[in-house]
């Protein structure tokens, strides 16, 4: 194995991103060192590459980001004893302290001490990455390589779905960013019996369609709020899946949500939103349920299974594949005005 590699850093503030050199990483006692085999390209990486205020106050250059990927382990830690070399794995990227009261009652997930992979530590936008041995899931070794990588916000997704209790009731999903396109499919295979998707991206919205929603509904065209009341004759969804962030998606989400329904808010907005919280959830008796990453690590097993059933297919969500070193290419599709890509895979 040699002793350099090709990673995409963000070398300095501003945007954009650089083809570099570094040092392989050396796993630590508890680590394991994974050969990236495939890793894609979340939203919070386009953040960082575009140098928004968000990641001019996070990130601390020089640092090597990405955090979706998949791989095979390569070396262990001399503590590790669970992973072995030659093991394909992915990673949560949520990395716990394993001390405090939310890791020691079942929520690791969103520990007081969290760090996240490529974002507070260098991440996996390069040939190689040293990653704790509790953060790592073993991959069934007939999966893709490109599949294993976006586990990780699919998993987000099946979160998402999982803890509104989907079957057999009605699913409203505000946004057709990769997440969003994910839960429709999720959505279908977990039971809802209608499904609609609710976007501004035309081709988002038909990369959704082929998961079989019973309504897609292009926002720029139709009110959400008024296509989902003339879709259910007034009553409106069992279900609000929020995927957005948008202030605009939140307040028609929760016009359009029955009274009693659940409204699941995953998307983050961009600045502090406000809502009529005795109009809008308490007089509706609204469940708002906040999601934040996996479950550690329920939501793994439950994504294993689902794509080992046979019953989603995510093969159309992934659009293009990129080498690492072709990473502008990739940014200038995602940052397009109109955007024409699902999830983009980079092949270090």
């Amino acid at each position: 194995m040699a002793n350099v590699m090709r990673a995409i850093q963000k070398s300095k503030a501003g945007a954009g991103a650089a083809v570099v050199e570094v040092p392989v990483p050396a796993p630590t006692s508890h680590q394991v060192l994974v050969r990236v085999r495939a890793t894609s390209i979340c939203g919070t990486d386009i953040h960082i590459y575009n140098w928004d205020p968000w990641s001019a106050g996070r990130i601390r250059p020089p640092m090597i980001f990405g955090h979706e990927f998949s791989g095979e382990v390569v070396e262990v830690g001399s503590q590790v004893e669970h992973i072995s070399v030659g093991d394909h794995v992915s990673a949560e990227t949520h990395i716990p302290c394993g001390g405090c009261f939310q890791c020691r009652t079942g929520d690791m997930h969103i520990c007081q001490n969290l760090e996240i992979l490529g974002v507070d530590r260098d991440g996996c936008f390069a040939e190689y990455v040293a990653v704790p041995e509790i953060c790592c899931i073993r991959n069934d070794r007939s999966l893709p390589w490109e599949i294993a990588s976006v586990q990780e916000p699919l998993g987000n997704a099946v979160y998402c779905v999982s803890e509104a209790r989907v079957a057999g009731r009605s699913v409203a999903i505000f946004g057709d960013g990769p997440i969003g396109v994910f839960a429709a499919g999720v959505a279908r295979a977990y039971g809802a019996t209608s499904v609609i998707c609710l976007g501004m991206q035309p081709y988002r919205l038909d990369l959704m369609r082929r998961f079989s929603p019973d309504h897609v509904v292009d926002v720029r065209k139709t009110p959400a709020a008024e296509a989902i009341r003339e879709i259910t004759r007034g009553e409106g969804v069992d279900v609000v899946l929020e995927m957005s962030g948008s202030e605009a998606a939140l307040h028609d989400g929760l016009a359009s949500v029955k009274r009693g329904g659940d409204f699941v808010a995953f998307g983050i907005p961009s600045k502090p939103v406000s809502i009529d919280l005795a109009e809008e959830v308490i007089f509706k008796g609204i469940r708002i349920i906040a999601i934040n990453g996996r479950r550690m690590f329920g939501t793994w097993y439950e994504v294993a299974n689902l794509l080992g059933s046979g019953r989603l297919d995510i093969r159309p969500v992934i659009t293009h594949e990129f080498p690492l070193d072709r990473i502008d290419e990739a940014m200038s599709i995602l940052n397009a005005r109109e955007i024409r890509a699902g999830k983009i895979v980079l092949r270090p």
